[in-house]
């Protein structure tokens, strides 16, 4: 791409009052997108499956307890809370959205980290300061909620640091896309990877060293089941590693999720997003058994690795690039096509000599992407414990598709379910065609179906829906 057109990126950020580094990160990774195309897969001939490493019952069953509270005391939490939940078509961050009721109180997902913060605080008598990384439209909502809440307090670490934007770039040209309908639909979030950036300007690496931290847990804030560990924050002081990744067993469920593979070259740990796989390599990245973990997206950091790392690379570390192709209207398939580009928080893994992984139960990836997600989390298949968190008897969740024409957005899904979820406890899976309401009280068991009746439709109170869909009223 020519020098010019980075440029008129460039003015466009200046222009809204972008910082250096923000922009020396794009230009990043637009010189890697149009110079490097390479780097855009990690082919199947090049890697090493991820065998051979400890689940967090070996961990548990080896670790002190009771020195495994001054780990934890060198730990800090951050947040990732850039999100908007675009995808269930809402408009503040995602966090905001309730999640289930304790004690006929609404709770969020914000409140429940909130929740689960204060809860490690008090039981282990640690500081455990919590920073939320906002992007400029979750900040303003996401702060309201923590100065409301009287019981988080926390004066000497940053409660958030601010996450970067770039310009959605159109893909004949490379130009910072114009839509004057909504010109705030010219911008999107670099990919999670902005985190170490971000993390860099804000000065918060300097903060925690000076109040004596050591470990930074980095989790998404629609994962409840990421929760402060003082076990995994033992292991990680125990082994001395700069880096740690909480990986999870993959299922049919999870073959197109990023998981983490080895270089065969370096040797090293590296993050492989299925975009990043070419269409003859997939059938042997998405075989669970061939590359059986999958990534969290919970990773632990030293403090003091990150920061020579960042000083290495001033403040951009050098991550693969992901090419996210959408319409900058992404509600409106005939709105211009863009490009967004991208980097993946994990992939930060290959940097580091030495970086390790972990693997964890389910209960420790608990992620809402969308209303389907939703769906079982409110559903009675969980209960959220006085110490706020998500309990489930297996962590073995029935596979869940509802009409998106009439679920995908939060508004429509709330409108449907005015009453209660139904119950979850029998059911293996639950599929939903055409536009159902339910009433109190309905049940889903097996492989449930209801089919589209071409007209609004009602699940009345208390019936159960099957493979035959609603059970009829009398035996046939």
């Amino acid at each position: 791409m020519a020098e010019s057109v980075f440029q008129h990126s460039a003015e466009k950020m200046r222009e809204r009052s972008m910082s250096e580094l923000s922009i020396n990160q794009f230009q990043t990774m637009i010189d890697t997108w149009r110079h490097d195309a390479a780097s855009a897969w990690i082919r199947e001939q090049d890697v090493e499956p991820l065998t051979g490493i400890p689940s967090f019952h070996d961990v548990y069953a080896t670790i002190n307890h009771t020195k495994a509270i001054d780990a934890f005391a060198k730990t800090a939490f951050l947040k990732l809370n850039g999100g908007l939940g675009t995808s269930m078509g809402l408009e503040s961050a995602k966090s905001l959205i309730p999640v289930r009721r304790h004690k006929a109180r609404q709770m969020r997902f914000i409140d429940i980290i909130v929740g689960q913060v204060l809860t490690a605080r008090t039981r282990l008598n640690v500081e455990l300061p919590l920073t939320f990384m906002n992007s400029f439209r979750t900040s303003a909502d996401t702060m309201h909620v923590l100065r409301s809440n009287g019981a988080f307090q926390q004066a000497d670490v940053p409660m958030e640091i601010m996450q970067h934007q770039e310009p959605k770039l159109d893909v004949t040209t490379g130009e910072p896309v114009s839509f004057p309908d909504d010109p705030t639909l010219e911008w999107c979030p670099p990919g999670h990877g902005d985190v170490y950036s971000s993390i860099w300007e804000s000065g918060l690496l300097d903060v925690l060293e000076q109040r004596g931290f050591k470990y930074l847990f980095i989790s998404n804030s629609d994962n409840l089941g990421a929760r402060p560990s003082r076990t995994l924050a033992q292991h990680f002081e125990n082994t001395g590693a700069p880096f740690m990744v909480e990986v999870a067993t993959r299922t049919e469920a999870d073959r197109k999720g990023g998981h983490i593979v080895r270089d065969r070259r370096t040797g090293r740990l590296m993050l492989r997003e299925m975009t990043q796989v070419k269409d003859e390599d997939k059938d042997a990245a998405q075989d669970i058994v061939k590359h059986p973990y999958f990534n969290t997206n919970s990773i632990w950091i030293r403090v003091d690795a990150l920061k020579a790392k960042l000083e290495q690379y001033h403040g951009v570390l050098p991550l693969p690039v992901i090419r996210n192709y959408k319409t900058v209207d992404p509600t409106d398939e005939r709105s211009p096509r863009v490009i967004q580009l991208e980097t993946a928080m994990g992939a930060a893994i290959a940097l580091f000599d030495g970086a390790i992984c972990v693997q964890v139960d389910r209960m420790r990836f608990l992620p809402v992407k969308t209303t389907d997600d939703l769906f079982i989390m409110r559903s009675d298949r969980f209960h959220l414990t006085d110490s706020y968190e998500m309990e489930d008897g297996n962590y073995l969740f029935p596979a869940v598709s509802l009409d998106p024409r009439y679920y995908k957005h939060i508004t429509d899904f709330n409108e449907r379910f005015p009453y209660s979820m139904p119950s979850l406890a029998a059911a293996n899976s639950v599929t939903v065609h055409g536009d159902w309401t339910f009433g109190q009280n309905v049940a889903f068991y097996g492989d449930a179906v209801l089919e589209d009746q071409g007209r609004p439709s009602y699940v009345p109170n208390g019936e159960y829906v099957g493979p035959q869909g609603v059970e009829p009223d009398e035996w046939l």
